[in-house]
């Protein structure tokens, strides 16, 4: 007996959509076995080992990037320009064996410029679909709230279902299919904020922030970043990081680490507009893929709290300070 799913791609026992994984009824609580894990765990390391030589002094924001992209959730990053957000994108694309584009978005961008539009093909006298940059594995999606809210609208809309739809006819994106959006501060002048539930698409909301003058100076040293990332050696085919989604949705959660969650969730809802259901739930995947990273086969405090920030800050339109603050008032109990 399977749970009611729509199947997209088979790998074993795992069915997965758009990193979302359905299995056997009889096996959806089974928990993943350290046998399963132990063949990537070299490649995790050697994955964060080779990104962290690209983006230097940064391995906390890397390994949650890695984290969003392993819990099938997509990345937002608020930066100023300049600090390394289209390296990370490249780096982590060529590094995960996928396939990437880039959108630079503009306050006259369409919506048909990201998912496609259907032209006249003259010599056969019909209509053809030109696909979009949006069909890609990996699309970062560059200054997201310089364009309309009608085409931030749209790439959002394809981030939620996986697919896009064009004069009535449905086209599946690819599989994975992973958004990597920036924006910059809202200070800056030609800049529309995207909306609270347009947010709320996003798994993580991440900075890079300077570099250290140490790493700085390394920087200056070292050469381009366009060369580096040239070099870098693919470590992960696509059907592996599709099996690490589905790993990830097997890493337990024990009911102290359920409760210290829900004890979260009620503190951000104290006088405010708190996380969401949608919100929690998007904390235990977190949770789950980080202890994953960890060489763990089940959640504890510390992987919650590692991603806490990322995930519920952009949710509770709390800054980051403001929001580790909140986290440090609840106590882990039991």
């Amino acid at each position: 007996m399977y749970v009611k799913e729509v199947t997209i791609i088979l790998l074993g026992k795992y069915k997965v959509i758009w990193g979302t994984t359905q299995v056997k009824a009889s096996e959806q609580h089974s928990p993943v076995t350290n046998l399963d894990l132990v063949q990537f765990y070299p490649k995790i390391d050697d994955f964060l080992s080779q990104i962290n030589q690209i983006i230097l002094d940064k391995s906390h924001q890397t390994k949650l990037a890695l984290c969003s992209l392993l819990a099938g959730g997509h990345l937002l990053f608020e930066d100023l320009p300049g600090l390394g957000k289209t390296t990370l994108a490249s780096s982590l694309s060529r590094l995960a064996g996928l396939d990437f584009q880039r959108i630079q978005f503009t306050n006259d961008m369409l919506a048909s410029d990201v998912i496609g539009i259907n032209m006249f093909n003259q010599k056969e006298h019909r209509f053809e679909f030109k696909h979009g940059p949006i069909f890609t594995q990996i699309l970062l999606a560059d200054e997201i709230n310089r364009c309309s809210p009608k085409t931030q609208s749209a790439l959002l809309e394809a981030m939620e279902e996986g697919n896009v739809t064009i004069d009535g006819t449905r086209y599946s994106l690819p599989h994975p299919f992973w958004v990597i959006a920036t924006q910059n501060p809202l200070f800056q002048s030609g800049t529309y904020s995207l909306p609270e539930s347009q947010l709320d698409r996003f798994l993580m909301r991440l900075s890079l922030g300077y570099p250290s003058r140490a790493a700085e100076k390394l920087l200056l040293q070292q050469n381009s970043r366009h060369d580096l990332i040239e070099k870098l050696q693919v470590i992960f085919q696509h059907q592996e990081i599709l099996q690490l989604q589905c790993m990830v949705n097997q890493i337990t959660l024990s009911d102290v680490v359920f409760e210290y969650m829900l004890d979260l969730a009620e503190e951000t809802r104290k006088g405010r507009h708190g996380l969401s259901p949608r919100g929690l739930l998007a904390l235990k995947k977190s949770a789950q893929a980080y202890a994953l990273i960890e060489k763990r086969q089940f959640v504890i405090a510390d992987d919650v709290q590692a991603v806490f920030v990322a995930v519920v800050s952009h949710r509770i339109g709390l800054g980051e300070s403001e929001t580790r603050a909140l986290m440090q008032k609840v106590p882990v109990k039991g």
